[in-house]
């Protein structure tokens, strides 16, 4: 707002306003609220370097969010199965024990049954070709054509897992297990292995790397006997209910636990998301972001209302509604929201490309960017309240007393 009478010439209703010759005009409440927003430049920048801040610490946090659930649930994802068998207490899929080695032929000696894999799974010791050691997670598999696991392969094939010691790994943790490139060779709980194939993107929300082999090799790993496995997946064969199938595995293995493919990707999500406390952090960094955004953006707008102050008792006295003023504010606000959110959701673009090769992962949905957009306007209209209370109260009379 430049001066008073260009204000009362915009804003007066019914008033015609000037304008050069070929410009698109704009409606009179848009433009007044824009000339506002723009006079002050400092305080239009301090508050979109506001909100800029508050949309990036939010995404952030939230596409960590959803990064980690990704990596819960990635091994569930890519797994076969209708119903899971597992051990009794088992958490997550990151929380292996081996079952007692019975259950694949009860389960296969059942009706409804159309197919059954076993997964063996254990925390193993890296020892990596020049010195030292770090802790990994055996994943071993029925490897076959087409196999689900391991996925996202690069480099080799999953096939050449069926050679003797075989294993695959993702290029992420070449630094951290020692190794270079495919064909190198280490040590697994004190027995040769060689990486026949690589991954990329496959990482674990516990941060320590998955190791995929096959069945048979992860036994041997892991001293496991010749029948045992962490897992059996149950596929049920179509025209079977997957309840009834349940009841009976229930029935038939007693000391094991049956859920549904669902189930256990929830527990596990839940989990590590929730009984550890991470999820609850990020979604407490992400409020605090809401906050920080709100209280910068809400002082701005305040702290820009009230150096209008007679600008607005000026138009006040000329006739111009209450409602009509709160208008230019909100206007504003949601001006503000909107440059905030663009310069926010390009720079989070930049963030989530600096770290797609880090062990961070950070997810960007379009439904994510819908409620940050959501989120970005609700919190500038709600700071544009404050500068609204103080506006209404505005005693016309102000503009002849000066």
């Amino acid at each position: 707002m430049h001066t008073t009478a260009e204000a009362t010439s915009i804003a007066m209703p019914g008033r015609p306003m000037p304008a050069r010759k070929g410009a698109m005009r704009l409606p009179m409440v848009p433009k007044l609220a824009y000339r506002n927003l723009f006079h002050d430049r400092l305080g239009l920048i301090v508050t979109v370097v506001g909100i800029v801040f508050s949309v990036v610490l939010v995404a952030v946090q939230f596409g960590l969010y959803l990064g980690s659930e990704n990596r819960i649930a990635a091994m569930f994802d890519h797994a076969e199965g209708d119903l899971w068998v597992v051990p009794l207490g088992t958490k997550s899929f990151d929380d292996p024990a081996m079952l007692s080695g019975r259950e694949r032929h009860n389960i296969l000696s059942m009706r409804g049954v159309a197919n059954v894999q076993e997964l063996a799974v254990g925390f193993v010791n890296w020892r990596k070709p020049k010195g030292g050691s770090t802790a990994a997670l055996l994943v071993g598999s029925e490897i076959r054509q087409g196999s689900a696991l391991p996925w996202s392969v690069i480099e080799g094939s999953a096939n050449a897992l069926a050679a003797p010691s075989a294993v695959a790994v993702d290029s992420t943790y070449f630094q951290e297990l020692g190794i270079a490139r495919m064909g190198d060779r280490a040590e697994i709980n004190n027995m040769d292995v060689t990486v026949q194939a690589v991954t990329k993107g496959i990482r674990s929300f516990t941060t320590l790397p998955y190791v995929f082999t096959t069945l048979s090799t992860a036994r041997t790993l892991l001293g496991a006997s010749a029948d045992q496995s962490s897992y059996t997946l149950v596929s049920v064969a179509p025209g079977t209910s997957v309840e009834d199938l349940r009841a009976a595995l229930t029935k038939r293995l007693p000391d094991t636990e049956i859920l549904t493919h669902a189930e256990f990707r929830k527990r596990s999500l839940d989990y590590w998301l929730f009984e550890t406390g991470a999820g609850a952090a990020l979604i407490a960094g992400a409020l605090l972001g809401i906050i920080v955004g709100m209280v910068i953006v809400a002082q701005t707008l305040y702290a820009s209302t009230k150096d209008h102050l007679n600008e607005f008792a000026t138009l006040r006295a000329l006739g111009a509604s209450a409602s009509y003023i709160n208008k230019v504010i909100l206007i504003q606000a949601i001006l503000s929201a909107v440059i905030g959110y663009v310069l926010g959701m390009v720079l989070n673009l930049i963030v989530i490309w600096a770290v797609e090769d880090s062990t961070l992962l950070i997810v960007m949905t379009p439904r994510l960017a819908l409620m940050l957009l959501a989120l970005t306007v609700g919190m500038c209209v709600l700071a544009a309240l404050c500068a609204i209370f103080k506006v209404i109260r505005i005693d016309p009379a102000v503009v002849f007393s000066r």
